[in-house]
């Protein structure tokens, strides 16, 4: 699944989309407007790789669609990759301080 992620995330049309929808869910014709360089049909074929990448989930409320930010995907992947790698930086940027203090009281 997080091939999908990450290939959905390369775009960066798909990328202002989930920037538009951080804050609450739109309607595609709000995405729409939002984007006015970009045709209507451009705009849901980016929302396609989105909803099935699962980064957007649509709901069919009577004519309109609403676009929801699904943020577990883009939580897993920072988990996976950054949170994981974090610590071992941590731990190095500590060992660094300890050391640059003990040549500082060596002096």
């Amino acid at each position: 699944m997080q091939d999908g992620v990450w290939k959905a995330l390369a775009d960066s049309s798909r990328r202002d989309i989930l920037d538009q929808l951080k804050a609450n869910p739109r309607t595609t014709g709000d995405l729409c407007n939002a984007f006015p360089t970009r045709d209507r049909c451009t705009v849901m074929k980016h929302l396609e790789v989105l909803v099935a990448a699962g980064l957007v989930v649509a709901e069919k409320r009577g004519r309109n669609r609403l676009n929801f930010l699904n943020a577990a995907p883009l939580h897993e992947i920072v988990e996976r990759w950054v949170s994981g790698h974090t610590a071992r930086l941590a731990q190095s940027a500590f060992q660094l301080k300890r050391l640059s203090e003990d040549q500082e009281n060596e002096l």
